[in-house]
């Protein structure tokens, strides 16, 4: 471990705490903790292909380095490890590689239960006990491995029905105005089978297009919401493992599938942002039951399974969901169900996709929230439900009623002072519909959409409460009403809290924009679009990982570009590509170059070279795809600096231009695909990336830059931002260009005016450039647009624009980069240039004048990474965790390092630092 030395504007007395390897040092022994498989901690359906282990170590010891380990293998789920059922034993190797470590052992069987342990020695030779027993299921193969399974259906969709691409706002549209589409019964499907003795694994695989829920002897299957994930179904279509061996019983059992439509029919009716139809709802199911003599059975999806109408009578990602529960079938999903009225199930088409594991955590129902205020609207027949928290959700409702009577509920973002409720932020009509049945207390919650929203008006129904407002014998009586809040179930990695409450305020505002927009897709906002627009997904990259676990999510997202990626080499501005775009919003550089920035953000946070090796044909064709479409080395076409604040209304770009911005993010994209390329080995592929970036970065300097003033452009944020974060700015100049960008917001009044684009590289300058004061000051004001601005307005979840208007979305991804400067900036938490995973950490706080405090942490995949300090005027108290088998590098705000202690010696005399 390093201390180094940095000078700022004030010289203080600072004491340093260095904590090695915490939390998790428990009984003061070597320890393995928080083991993985393929980048989950109980993987079921993973490539067998592609089997990396990883662990963490927890030491009572500073400077604590991994020399050797050993990996051991075996097949089945007894938990032994004997000679008979061991596929790999690794022996001792060495080498201090503790993460994604490839299994190197006897060929795998697809479909599979495996176990698995490690021990490591640290670098006095000393073992660590073995790690706790984990476990991994393989994924099938190939159709052979689906055992006969067959796609089936309650009916099928005829092909001249189909709408693939989808229709962008057929409500707008006279063609497809009022056609008729996705019109069809939503069904549920069973099927009886018998368990004989002796059983020791039941394992199924299934999909359900475009959703599902999996019951089994009238139990629901999991606790996943929206499974699978969605994606563009003609190229993927995943499916999930699931272990039932505790479900299922000897003798008589059943299985239930009930089906939604997602994203793979969408209504043409109540509000929609765009149509498809690939097909009716259909299934896929293989379950298999094996037995402890050897022996084995297939239950399989085809026409004997019965089906019929479900409850479920609507169902629309952007409509909501209707759900009349005087259809239910009680025990429809329990063996002996009389079904000699339902129908059998018909084959249908299966989809062009190929089958794959979902490999990624589920969307889960991740919190829940009670109403903080419940009021009579100006509409006396309507009840208001305010939950405190725009965030996305549905919604849960205890209810008591006659058969027959109807409630509906309609979600919404925002009210006015009459507490009438506006989706025209979120996108509207759109409600959910409880029908009773009667005879007693009801309990019901959407199962197949969800909305993003704060307050939820209730019509039919009133509540009973204690005060005011009580039940009526002609409505219905609601006892209780929740909102239950739906995300990806990724675990959380970071906490960041400080001196300041605004900061705190503003990391609140950002963390439920990232958590309503965490779902199977990194979304732009939970309501009105719920589309994966591609720019967020490396702008806001850094933020969200700095509170989640991205890993599986944002591998995904990369498949989901390299499917939607045209024979041209164009990656669209949105994966999955359910509608094609037009007036510029399908192809814009600043989007599509996801498709290069993220593989080597994957490999940054993670480590994971896999995914640049896998996707090196869609980076590098996307690449030649911008070179095609340059002129001189510059690109003229794009969306820009979207939403920046100049006169006119927030959209298109106002005060940079397109150029500046879709040639800079294509300079990037070169540059890292030099860098990517060596560590691929391809070296003289990386000196043409670096050739090119030349060609490139002197063209946008002869066409940007002005030398005699030091201004690029016009000088705008973004145009200042851009080519210093980048790496472009002529020699010798980069000191002037920054000032110059500092003067001109300090002489603005501190005004915020960089866009979804520019606003991240403004961050990144004035953090780089030693300016995190006015960083702070710009966003600490409310008497100008940005987040002081939003909190004024009573957001609780970032808005779309800086002035958070009414009239757009309350709840959106973008714009949410100060969160990455919390983490990096205040906390100082970064990592070498040469680093991956935080491997070699940079730990380099900036202290800010008005901020006494930081409390900030990370879990990095080697560990957790920590920063607290306190600034009293005089002393500076820096405590820094670090994780074991990694190093770190600590940049202090102090003079000279005679003015730096470590438990009151100076740090140049502590054992364990040099």
């Amino acid at each position: 471990m390093t201390v180094r030395k940095a000078v700022r504007s004030i010289c203080l007395m600072l004491c340093l705490m260095v904590v090695a390897s915490y939390p998790g040092c428990t009984g003061g022994r070597l320890e393995i903790t928080d083991t993985t498989c393929s980048y989950g901690s109980l993987p079921l359906g993973i490539d067998k292909h592609n089997i990396r282990f990883g662990w963490k170590i927890a030491s009572p010891e500073r400077n604590t380095t991994q020399s050797a380990f050993r990996i051991i293998v075996a097949v089945g789920n007894s938990g032994r490890f004997d000679k008979d059922n061991i596929v790999w034993d690794s022996g001792r190797q060495e080498g201090s590689e503790n993460m994604l470590v490839p299994y190197n052992g006897t060929a795998l069987r697809s479909g599979t239960r495996y176990t698995w342990k490690v021990r490591m020695w640290d670098g006095h030779g000393r073992a660590s006990r073995w790690s706790r027993t984990g476990t991994f299921v393989t994924a099938l193969s190939g159709q052979t491995d689906w055992q006969g399974a067959q796609w089936i259906a309650y009916d099928k969709l005829a092909p001249g029905d189909r709408i693939v691409p989808g229709i962008h706002l057929p409500a707008y549209n006279n063609r497809w105005k009022d056609r008729a589409s996705g019109e069809h019964v939503l069904p549920l499907l069973r099927k009886e089978f018998r368990v004989k003795e002796g059983l020791s694994r039941a394992l199924v695989c299934v999909s359900g297009l475009g959703q599902y829920e999996l019951y089994v002897n009238g139990e629901k299957t999991g606790d996943a919401f929206l499974s699978p994930g969605w994606t563009d179904y003609r190229a993927r279509c995943l499916y999930n493992t699931y272990d039932l061996t505790e479900l299922v019983r000897k003798g008589p059992n059943a299985l239930g599938v009930m089906l939604g439509n997602g994203f793979y029919n969408i209504p043409n009716s109540r509000y929609r942002k765009l149509i498809t139809a690939y097909g009716n709802p259909e299934m896929i199911m293989m379950l298999r039951l094996d037995y402890r003599d050897g022996s084995s059975e297939v239950v399989v999806s085809d026409t004997s399974w019965k089906t019929a109408g479900s409850p479920v009578t609507f169902s629309s990602i952007y409509g909501g969901e209707d759900y009349d529960a005087r259809m239910e079938q009680a025990g429809w999903d329990s063996p002996g169900f009389d079904d000699a009225q339902w129908r059998h199930a018909v084959l249908a088409d299966p989809p062009p996709g190929t089958l794959a594991p979902e490999s990624g955590y589920p969307v889960k129902v991740c919190a829940s929230f009670d109403p903080v205020s419940i009021c009579v609207t100006a509409d006396s027949g309507s009840i208001l439900y305010d939950f405190g928290q725009n965030a996305s959700g549905i919604i849960r409702v205890s209810l008591e009623g006659k058969a027959g009577d109807t409630v509906r509920f309609f979600p919404a973002e925002i009210t006015d002072a009459k507490n009438v409720i506006s989706q025209r932020s979120g996108g509207g009509p759109y409600f959910f519909t409880y029908i009773l049945k009667g005879g007693g207390r009801e309990t019901w919650q959407p199962r197949f959409s969800y909305y993003g929203f704060r307050y939820v008006l209730v019509r039919g129904a009133v509540p009973v409460t204690e005060g005011a407002i009580s039940g009526s014998g002609s409505f219905p009586c609601i006892h209780e009403l929740k909102m239950l809040h739906t995300r990806n179930s990724a675990p959380a990695t970071g906490q960041f809290h400080c001196s300041a409450p605004l900061l705190n305020r503003i990391d609140s505002l950002i963390g439920w924009a990232i958590r309503s927009n965490f779902q199977s897709v990194l979304t732009d906002c939970p309501h009105r679009e719920k589309l994966g627009w591609m720019e967020q997904s490396y702008l806001m990259g850094s933020a969200v990982h700095f509170n989640y676990d991205v890993h599986a999510l944002y591998r995904k997202m990369i498949r989901d570009m390299a499917d939607a990626q045209t024979p041209e080499g164009l990656v669209p501005d949105i994966a999955p590509e359910y509608v094609v775009f037009r007036d510029g919003f399908r192809d814009s550089p600043e989007w599509g170059s996801a498709a290069v920035i993220l593989p080597w953000l994957v490999y940054r946070w993670y480590g994971d070279t896999t995914v640049i090796r896998r996707n090196w044909d869609m980076m590098t064709r996307y690449a030649a795809y911008l070179e095609g479409r340059s002129v001189d080395h510059i690109l003229q076409y794009g969306l820009g600096d979207w939403y920046d604040l100049g006169p006119g209304r927030p959209g298109p770009a106002q005060l940079t231009p397109v150029s500046l911005t879709a040639t800079a993010t294509w300079y990037r994209d070169i540059v890292l695909l030099s860098r990517m390329a060596r560590i691929l080995g391809r070296s003289d592929q990386a000196a043409g990336y670096d050739s090119l970036a030349m060609l490139v970065r002197d063209s946008f300097n002869t066409e940007f830059f002005h030398p005699a003033s030091d201004f690029y452009d016009d000088g705008s944020q973004t145009a200042m931002a851009m080519p210093l974060v980048l790496g472009m700015v002529p020699e010798g100049r980069r000191n002037p260009v920054l000032a110059n960008l500092k003067h001109s917001i300090r002489s603005s009044g501190m005004r915020l005016t960089a866009g979804d684009i520019g606003y991240y590289y403004l961050v990144k300058a004035l953090e780089a450039g030693g300016a995190s004061d006015l960083l702070y000051a710009m966003n600490a004001s409310g008497d100008v647009p940005g987040y002081a601005r939003m909190l004024d307005k009573g957001a609780t979840a970032l808005t779309e624009s800086w002035e958070a208007l009414g009239n757009l979305s309350n709840n959106h991804l973008m714009l949410g980069h100060l969160m990455e400067w919390f983490y990096s900036g205040l906390a100082g938490i970064g990592q070498d240039s040469a680093s991956a995973a935080y491997r070699e950490l940079l730990i380099e706080p900036r202290v800010v004048s008005g901020i006494d405090s930081v409390d900030a942490s990370f879990d990095s995949p080697y560990g957790r990474v920590g920063s607290s300090w306190v600034n009293n005027g005089s002393v500076l108290e820096l405590e820094v965790g670090i994780p074991a088998n990694c190093t770190a590098l600590i940049g202090i705000p102090a003079g000279t390092l005679d003015e730096v202690f470590e438990g009151g010696h100076p740090v140049n005399r502590v054992k364990g630092l040099t």
